[in-house]
C-alpha cells in the first residue's frame, strides 16, 4: 500500500533528478557569455552553472526532507494522547460521582460492560509494540487487562507507555469487560479480562522495590526450588513492612485479625457487656514495677498501662456489671522471643460473679469457641490463603457433649511428669513445658485448646482471690492454644482490707494506688475476668510461628520502626 511518506519520497526524487539532468553547458544568463569563436560557454560560465545546479539540488533535497519529516509526523501522530498519561496530583479538584468497580465483583455476567477502576499494576507484559497485558490488583483480587493498538483509539505510543509502567504503580483504568474464552490462570478473576480504553497514572514508584511480592509469598515449608529467588527473611519484611503488607497472605492475616476483634465484640455485646476505654497513662507502676514503661509527665513521672486491669475493676465497683475493652497494652519486658511484644492489642473483660468464679471461666470458654467457629465458617477462604504460605494442621477444639478440657494445675504437672519431666522444676510451667503439654494433650485428646485452673497463688498478681480451701492456690485460670498461653484470668479480690494486705505481701504500697482502693471501700461486688493477647491468638490459630507476623507494625525490644 502506497503511503503519504512514499509519495513524498517519489516527488522529492523527481525534483532532484530534474536538477541533476540540467545541461551544465547552457549559458547561465541567456547565453551571453561564450568562448572565443562562439563555440559554447566559457569555463567560468560552466563552473558557475555547476554551482547553481548544486545549490538547486541541495535546496530540493532539503525541501524533500522537510516534506518527508512532515509526512512521517502525520503518519506517527499520537491520536490517543488524550487517553493516557500521568494525572496531576490528586487534590480533590472535582467530584464527578462516577461509579468505581471492585475487581473481586467482576465475572462473566459483566461481559460488555464499561468499568472504571483504580488498581495497582502487579505485572506488565509487552507483546511486540502493539499489545501489552497488565495484571491489575486490588487488595487480594486480580484481573488481567489488555491494551492493543486500534486505529484511531489506541496508539503504539500508548501501548509503549503502558508497558513501561513500573510494578506496583497505581493506575486509573477505564475499559470494557470481555469474557475470556479460557480460564486466566494468572488472575483471581479468571473468566473475564478488561480491554483498556483509557489508562492514567495516579501514583508511580520512586525507588526500586525491596523484593518481589512473588518471593514474599513463597511457602515457608516447601523446599526451595533451584533457579528461584530465596524466601524473604522476616527482618527484611519488617524493615519494609508497608510493601510486605501488600502480599495476599498478609491481606488475609489482617482480615482475620479484624474478624477476631469483631467476633469478640459481638459475643460480649450479645451477653450484656458494654465497651469501655481506659487511660493508658497511670500514676503508679501497677502489678510489677519492673515491667512497665516509665515516662516523663510534666514535673513528675507516669507509667504506660500494663493492662486495663485496674480500670476494669473500678468500672465494676461503679456498677457497670459487665465490661470489655480492646486497646493497646505495654510491657517493658526485654523478651526477644517468638511470642512477646512490648506493645500489643489486649482483649480484656471483667464481670460480676453471682455464685462462683467458674461463671467467668465458662463465659470465656464459650466466647473462644464462638470465635473459632466464626473464623472457620465465615473466613475459610482467608484461612486457606494463609495456609498456602504457612502450612499447618487445622486448629481443633472440642464442642459439646465432651466440652473443653479443663485441668487443674496439679493435673497438668502430673501429665508432664508422666512424660518424663522432673517434678522438682514444675513449681511453674515454663514456655518449653507449656508447648510440651500442648503436644501431650493433642496426642491424647486430639484438641489444640484447653484450660488450666487453680494456679498456685504465688504465681499470680496481688489482686487474685485465693482458693477458699487451700490458701496456697488461687481462683485463677489460663487458656491455651497449641500449647501456648493466650489468656490469663481470675476472680479478683473485692474486699479493700484484704486487698491492701495482699498488696503489701507483693511489695506494692497501698498508698500509691489509693484511687484504686477507694473504689472498693465504697462497696464492690465479687467479680472476675481475663486478658487476651490478640496477636497471640491470631498467631496460634494460623500457626504463623512468630507473633511479629500477626502485628501490623510490631514493637519489640529491638524494633521501634517503621
Amino acid at each position: 500500500m502506497t503511503t503519504v511518506v512514499d509519495n513524498v519520497k517519489g516527488n522529492a526524487e523527481q525534483a532532484i533528478n530534474a536538477v541533476e539532468s540540467t545541461d551544465l553547458r547552457a549559458p547561465a544568463h541567456g547565453g551571453a557569455e561564450t568562448a572565443e569563436g562562439g563555440e559554447g560557454p566559457t569555463k567560468s560560465a560552466q563552473k558557475k552553472a555547476a554551482k547553481e545546479a548544486e545549490k538547486a539540488k541541495k535546496k530540493a533535497e532539503k525541501a524533500a526532507k522537510a516534506k518527508e519529516t512532515e509526512a512521517r509526523a502525520a503518519a506517527d501522530e499520537d491520536y490517543a494522547a488524550s487517553k493516557y498519561g500521568k494525572l496531576p496530583m490528586h487534590q480533590s479538584q472535582s467530584r464527578p460521582g462516577r461509579k468505581r468497580t471492585d475487581i473481586s465483583t467482576l465475572s462473566a455476567q459483566n461481559d460488555g460492560e464499561k468499568v472504571l477502576l483504580r488498581a495497582r499494576v502487579q505485572t506488565s507484559r509487552l507483546q511486540g509494540n502493539k499489545m501489552v497485558f497488565l495484571n491489575l490488583r486490588q487488595r487480594t483480587g486480580t484481573v488481567q487487562a489488555l491494551l492493543q493498538v486500534a486505529g484511531g483509539l489506541v496508539s503504539k505510543q500508548m501501548v509503549k507507555w503502558a508497558g513501561s509502567l513500573a510494578d506496583e504503580s497505581i493506575v486509573l483504568v477505564e475499559g470494557t469487560v470481555k469474557k475470556s474464552p479460557e480460564p486466566i490462570k494468572s488472575a483471581t478473576v479468571d473468566d473475564v479480562e478488561i480491554h483498556i480504553n483509557e489508562l492514567w497514572l495516579l501514583s508511580g514508584i520512586e525507588n526500586r522495590l525491596p523484593f518481589s511480592l512473588e518471593d514474599a509469598g513463597r511457602s515457608e515449608t516447601a523446599p526451595e526450588v533451584e533457579g528461584q529467588s530465596n524466601r524473604v527473611l522476616l527482618d527484611t519484611r519488617l524493615n519494609n513492612r508497608v510493601f510486605d503488607l501488600r502480599t495476599v497472605t498478609n491481606q488475609a492475616i489482617f482480615k482475620l485479625q479484624h474478624a477476631i476483634g469483631d467476633l469478640f465484640r459481638s459475643y460480649l455485646d450479645s451477653s450484656g457487656f458494654i465497651e469501655i476505654h481506659s487511660p493508658k497513662l497511670q500514676g503508679a507502676a501497677t502489678e510489677s514495677g519492673a515491667s512497665v514503661f516509665k515516662v516523663d509527665y510534666f514535673k513528675g513521672n507516669a507509667y504506660l498501662a500494663q493492662s486495663p486491669q485496674l480500670a476494669k475493676q473500678m468500672a465494676i465497683a461503679a456498677d457497670f456489671e459487665r465490661v470489655y475493652e480492646i486497646g493497646p497494652v505495654f510491657r517493658a519486658e526485654d523478651s526477644n522471643t517468638h511470642r512477646h511484644l512490648t506493645e500489643f492489642v489486649g482483649l480484656d473483660l471483667e464481670m460480676v460473679i453471682e455464685e462462683h468464679y467458674h461463671e467467668v471461666r465458662d463465659l470465656l470458654d464459650g466466647m473462644f469457641k464462638a470465635i473459632f467457629r466464626g473464623l472457620k465458617e465465615q473466613y475459610a477462604k482467608e484461612i486457606a490463603v494463609v495456609g498456602r504460605q504457612f502450612e499447618a494442621e487445622e486448629f481443633k477444639w472440642r464442642e459439646s457433649p465432651e466440652g473443653t478440657l479443663v485441668f487443674t494445675f496439679k493435673e497438668a504437672v502430673d501429665l508432664l511428669v508422666e512424660d518424663g519431666v522432673d517434678r522438682k522444676i514444675l513449681d511453674d510451667i515454663n514456655t518449653e513445658n507449656e508447648r510440651r503439654l500442648g503436644r501431650i494433650v493433642k496426642a491424647k485428646y486430639d484438641t489444640d485448646y484447653f484450660i488450666i485452673d487453680k494456679f498456685p497463688l504465688a504465681l499470680r498478681p496481688f489482686y487474685t482471690m485465693p482458693d477458699p480451701e487451700d490458701p496456697t492456690l488461687s481462683n485463677s485460670y489460663d487458656f491455651f492454644m497449641r500449647g501456648e498461653e493466650i489468656l490469663s484470668g481470675a476472680q479478683r479480690i473485692h474486699d479493700p482490707e484484704f486487698l491492701s494486705q495482699q498488696m503489701r505481701t507483693k511489695g506494692v504500697d497501698p498508698e500509691s494506688m489509693k484511687g484504686y482502693l477507694d473504689g472498693f471501700r465504697m462497696g464492690c461486688p465479687p467479680h472476675g475476668g481475663g486478658g487476651i493477647g490478640l496477636e497471640r491468638v491470631l498467631m496460634l490459630f494460623l500457626k504463623l510461628n512468630n507473633i511479629r507476623r500477626a502485628s501490623l507494625f510490631p514493637r519489640d525490644p529491638k524494633r521501634l520502626e517503621p
